[in-house]
């Protein structure tokens, strides 16, 4: 397999007394649809926020296309840009739609307004939802808002093409959504990967059975902070291992322990 785009090596990560990721090794590679999955509080979104250079891990490595980060994402440039759709879309209640979609390129590009006006309503036809730029979040449904949340991470400006996001990273992005609502954000997730100024390197976190095998190709399974399992979408259903068994049938007897 080439190099990976995105690589962790020896990441952990301990908040209070909670060792969250503990010594774990992840990569991405380019064209990558990697689901993260495991159960609550097994360090799933950390692992995203590091990826994304959010989060600081305590010790190992993290290395973008081969080049390790020193930092946070704001101490340097990646040489490769990295979109993060956050779990509750994460907009701004008190803009628009546009002002939402189009707020990194106010506020730091040279862009004339209409340049960013024509932008956004490019990324918001991209995710099926031309002409509500003038709407607030308030006014949209649930799976609306996740697909501005969508727009706003794909949106780049096109005097700084070195920023524009080639590897997407999905925080739950079906939670909290009915099947159907569920189905469309799948289906673009999917078709994201296959047009022009889309992404086609993501990874996923999601606990979502019909997420897991509408979007991922391949799977990592967290479990105490650590990569128990690696494998394809496809050998969730044949492999033996416990971890895997329990999870998939969301059964309570197992070695995953229940809280509560």
């Amino acid at each position: 397999m080439t190099e990976p785009i995105i690589e962790l090596k020896g990441v952990s990560k301990t908040f209070g007394n909670n060792k969250v990721l503990d010594n774990i090794d992840l990569s991405i590679y380019r064209g990558d649809a990697l689901g993260i999955i495991g159960p609550s509080g097994t360090g799933k979104s950390t692992v995203l926020r590091v990826i994304a250079g959010l989060t600081a891990p305590d010790s190992g490595e993290v290395y973008i296309q081969g080049r390790r980060r020193q930092g946070l994402i704001e101490d340097g440039d990646d040489p490769v840009g990295i979109g993060m759709v956050f779990q509750q879309a994460a907009l701004f209640d008190s803009l628009t739609v546009e002002e939402n979609v189009g707020f990194l390129l106010y506020q730091h590009s040279k862009l004339s307004k209409q340049r960013i006006r024509d932008l956004v309503n490019q990324r918001l036809e991209m995710v099926g939802l031309g002409g509500i730029g003038d709407r607030y979040p308030s006014e949209l449904s649930g799976g609306m808002r996740k697909r501005v949340s969508f727009a706003r991470a794909i949106i780049s400006n096109p005097d700084r093409p070195q920023d524009s996001a080639e590897v997407l990273l999905y925080d739950e992005p079906t939670a909290g959504l009915d099947p159907i609502a569920s189905t469309v954000i799948e289906d673009l997730i999917r078709e994201l990967g296959t047009i022009s100024g889309g992404c086609s390197t993501y990874a996923i976190v999601t606990h979502q059975d019909s997420t897991i095998r509408r979007t991922a190709d391949r799977l990592v399974f967290l479990y105490q902070g650590k990569v128990q399992w690696q494998g394809n979408v496809n050998e969730v259903d044949t492999t033996d291992h416990p971890l895997i068994r329990q999870f998939m049938s969301g059964s309570v007897r197992g070695p995953i322990q229940v809280a509560g």
